[in-house]
């Protein structure tokens, strides 16, 4: 079978790729490679699929359902790997192999077209704070992985590069930033995180109901997880007349529910938000950027 890439991810790694990046072009021989050498049968590329990896859903050679993820240096598969290899299955989608190949990871077979973001928004909010929950335990003394620190430090560069020459977003940029300091002066637990955690990635699965997907783990305090979770459904919070007030009761309900500092979840929502905003404004999506910098304003 054919591997091309579905279009939305060519799209979203043309918007990140660096000079000279050829992974796309050799993605379809290294998936054909990467299904021969396990013996696997492929079925078919997930559609539309996601924004930074392939994802095909095969057959092991015992008939068992399977997906076969390749995803490129820049996006760390290495350490989601070690991430999953980690959690074990408790909480997140599970690894059916060991290191065999560098960035090709074999995982167990989900819904992926059943995903938490599909129930209604209180049992979404209640199903993604439960799985994200079983997530967050110490990390292992084997992976060094990215902290929070090191993560948004390069954010932070990014984000006063951007902001520079655009007007209006500079003193959201600096309100963010000022956060990101004292949020950073003294975290209250250094624990495993998703790094990405939404309501899109919570897929059903046969072992337990709900299982997380496509980390893009990191070292560093509780809130900074939850606080992507906050904006989950942005689009519908703007378009609702009374969404901040819907944002503000949002971030309070999800801190009580799962033990967080309020004000430290505060912080570290307006510091993603706000990255994510320039983040889209820098790569030219505007609509995307205009949402998530007028979410950001009411925090």
């Amino acid at each position: 079978m054919a591997f091309e890439p579905p279009q939305r991810l060519v799209r979203a790694l043309g918007e990140t790729a660096p000079d000279g990046d050829d992974w796309l072009e050799k993605l379809p021989e290294a998936a054909r490679q990467s299904v021969a050498l396990r013996e696997l049968t492929a079925q078919r590329v997930q559609m539309p699929g996601g924004r930074s990896s392939l994802v095909v859903l095969v057959r092991r050679a015992d008939g068992t359902p399977a997906v076969l993820k390749l995803a490129p240096p820049r996006f760390r598969p290495e350490s989601e790997r070690a991430a999953l290899a980690h959690w074990g299955g408790l909480g997140a989608v599970q690894l059916l192999e060991p290191f065999v190949t560098e960035g090709v990871l074999l995982l167990e077979r989900l819904h992926p077209e059943m995903s938490v973001r599909s129930l209604p928004e209180a049992k979404a909010l209640l199903e993604a704070a439960g799985t994200l929950r079983r997530l967050w335990v110490d990390p292992p003394t084997e992976y060094a992985f990215e902290t929070v620190a090191e993560r948004t430090g390069r954010q932070a560069e990014a984000m006063r590069a951007t902001a520079s020459g655009e007007a209006g977003v500079s003193a959201l940029v600096d309100a963010a930033l000022g956060a990101r300091e004292e949020l950073l002066a003294a975290p209250p637990e250094m624990r495993l995180l998703h790094g990405t955690f939404r309501q899109s990635k919570v897929l059903a699965g046969e072992r337990m109901p709900w299982l997380a997907v496509g980390p893009d783990p990191v070292v560093g305090e509780c809130a900074f997880d939850l606080a992507r979770l906050v904006r989950d459904r942005v689009e519908d919070l703007i378009a609702s007349p009374s969404g901040a007030a819907i944002t503000r009761r949002r971030v309070k309900r999800l801190a009580e529910s799962l033990d967080v500092d309020q004000e430290r979840l505060r912080g570290w929502t307006l510091f993603r938000a706000v990255e994510s905003g320039v983040r889209a404004l820098r790569v030219g999506r505007p609509k995307d950027a205009e949402l998530l910098l007028e979410f950001a304003g009411w925090l």
